[in-house]
């Protein structure tokens, strides 16, 4: 029970990976705002799974790319579990659609940068001030933001990138109030993520390219974050951790 009375709050947190943040946070003791988008049953699953191992949650819908929305998220936050927030896990985000550049319209662009980029730091700023000594922030970016991504994926890529340069400027800021910043880029995890935008036999290539010659796990990843949302990951900030199964050793 790592993090016993903390309150953390997931977005995107309703299915895969953002689900396996959810429900580990839970079984480590925190008490988790489940942030969803437009799919009430998932978010009500992951609530179910966590409740039913005894550990205790809140669904909040909301669009984390609009303020307003994000402000309403954590005022419902504090309504329900106090002023005090110690973990922020960015998980929302998403490809939206492979589109190589000549085929890039504008609002798509603007698109994929507001949902994996404008997201994180709406969210940050919005919790930033009822976080305390000791709290921890931890984005989910990508593989793509440190080696541009596959066919297609240029917007996707860059947007993650700028979430590993956002998470190492908000660390030095944040650094002086004991508040550390980190981020995951995960590599090929099996997620619906895979399932709608990888062919199967891409997903099937970059497995057998890994040295461990599989893909990764929804919760393998959520136990790094827990890992670093806990207090035996008190000297460690500002950093981009990798996991890919050694795909990528950068």
């Amino acid at each position: 029970m790592r993090l016993k009375n903390k309150v953390a709050v997931v977005t995107g947190g309703s299915r895969d990976i953002g689900r396996a943040v959810s429900c580990q946070l839970a079984r480590e003791g925190a008490k988790v705002v489940i942030n969803y988008f437009d799919n009430l049953a998932n978010a009500e699953e992951t609530l179910k799974l966590i409740q039913s191992e005894g550990g205790e949650g809140i669904i909040v819908k909301g669009d984390v790319t609009k303020s307003a929305e994000v402000s309403a998220l954590i005022e419902q936050t504090r309504k329900a579990f106090g002023e005090e927030i110690h973990i922020l896990v960015n998980v929302a985000g998403g490809m939206v659609a492979r589109k190589p550049t000549p085929e890039l319209e504008e609002d798509f662009w603007d698109a994929v940068m507001d949902l994996n980029l404008k997201s994180v730091y709406l969210v940050s700023k919005a919790t930033i001030p009822f976080m305390g000594s000791g709290a921890s922030i931890i984005n989910l970016s990508s593989l793509a933001g440190r080696d541009g991504g596959g066919p297609g994926a240029s917007a996707y890529a860059t947007a993650k990138g700028g979430v590993m340069t956002y998470t190492r400027a908000l660390a030095k800021e944040l650094g002086p109030k004991n508040i550390r910043v980190n981020a995951v880029l995960p590599g090929m995890i099996a997620t619906a993520f895979h399932d709608t935008f990888t062919k199967p036999e891409v997903r099937t290539n970059v497995a057998n390219s890994t040295l461990l010659k599989r893909e990764g796990k929804a919760t393998e990843v959520a136990d790094l974050v827990v890992y670093l949302a806990s207090d035996q990951a008190s000297y460690i900030t500002g950093t981009n951790i990798d996991i890919n199964g050694g795909l990528n050793f950068s």
